[in-house]
């Protein structure tokens, strides 16, 4: 499809959501309609990262129940640890939600199979190309939807049949491309016809804003979702994200091309003494050996890897799920003058 046509779709389809969003459902919530949210069938469009340790069943059951999509984080977990991960968020939930796939897990081949067995159907997928999975997925009619970091891997998702792409900014925390959300998301919009969701930066209606004009139909959050009440992130961990100040993060990996933001600790510190030195790729690995599960779970903020987006400085308070995306939707459509 020519990019031309791509982009006046999307404008018809915003001037579309925008006059169905005037409506006001059960209870007074805003009814807020995108092809995101017609795709997933979902009340907003808000997307919870797909965390490791962090997205987990109770954290994506709530944000499902508040109106957006709440995602389990697979990582390198085993495929029966997620099928019962699956499971208990059906306990707490009966409105869709999705599960985040590590293409790079050992175990991605079965993980795969349970998310099809289970019938979800949702998928976003990460480190890789999910190519390999794309029939399986399709035929049990599940949603395909990748995070891509450059235009190119946007157009290469959209040709192996992804249903939307998620455009990462290197503002996120964890595992980051070279482009900012500012400058990935409008040239990614331009480039494919398939619905567009902004990621990296975004933590309040503002970032929710700005993401719609720049063309996004939907975004993930990430870090504001970590310090959530529901999130079992350990309090340390929390109080480390609501304390940090704008210049508060680093980019560890940078030598190995495999960069990962987090927030400046004494772990940061020494990995980036090591990198400057030269420290080859197994020594750097054997420093975060199981540090993020340190942080989070044991609550290790000094040496353990405190995965944070640079948007944390912005952060400084914990909410419930509902209240998060409640302000989020109501300042994100007050600013859009919708």
């Amino acid at each position: 499809m020519a990019v031309g046509k791509s982009r006046l779709e999307y404008i018809k389809a915003a001037h579309r959501m925008e006059r169905k969003s005037r409506n006001i459902g059960k209870g007074g919530r805003l009814i807020v309609k995108s092809r995101i949210t017609e795709l997933l069938g979902i009340e907003y469009p808000i997307i919870q990262g797909g965390m490791a340790w962090v997205a987990e069943y109770h954290l994506a059951a709530a944000v499902s129940n508040a109106g957006g999509l709440g995602l389990l984080g697979a990582a390198s977990a085993p495929p029966e640890v997620v099928r019962e991960q699956i499971r208990k968020t059906r306990e707490l939930t009966n409105k869709p939600f999705g599960v985040n796939v590590m293409l790079m897990n050992p175990n991605a081949d079965e993980v795969a199979q349970v998310i099809v067995e289970e019938g979800v159907k949702v998928v976003t997928t990460g480190a890789g190309n999910p190519a390999k999975y794309m029939s399986l997925w399709k035929e049990a009619n599940v949603r395909v939807i990748p995070v891509v970091a450059s235009v190119a891997m946007a157009k290469l998702m959209q040709r192996a049949g992804a249903d939307a792409v998620v455009a990462e900014g290197m503002e996120s925390g964890g595992h980051i491309g070279s482009a900012t959300t500012m400058t990935l998301v409008p040239q990614v919009v331009d480039a494919v016809s398939v619905p567009v969701i902004a990621a990296g930066g975004i933590a309040d209606g503002r970032g929710f804003a700005a993401s719609f004009m720049l063309g996004a139909e939907a975004v993930q959050i990430g870090t504001l979702f970590c310090v959530a009440a529901e999130a079992i992130t350990h309090d340390n961990y929390k109080e480390r994200i609501i304390k940090a100040k704008d210049i508060d993060s680093e980019v560890t990996g940078m030598s190995h091309g495999h960069p990962i933001r987090c927030i400046r600790n004494s772990m940061t510190k020494e990995y980036l003494r090591l990198e400057k030195e030269g420290a080859g790729f197994e020594e750097l690995e054997h420093l975060t050996l199981g540090s993020l599960r340190k942080a989070v779970m044991e609550g290790d903020v000094v040496n353990g890897t405190v995965m944070a987006g640079q948007i944390a400085g912005l952060i400084n308070k914990t909410q419930t799920c509902e209240e998060i995306v409640q302000d989020i939707i109501g300042e994100g459509y007050r600013l859009l003058g919708r």
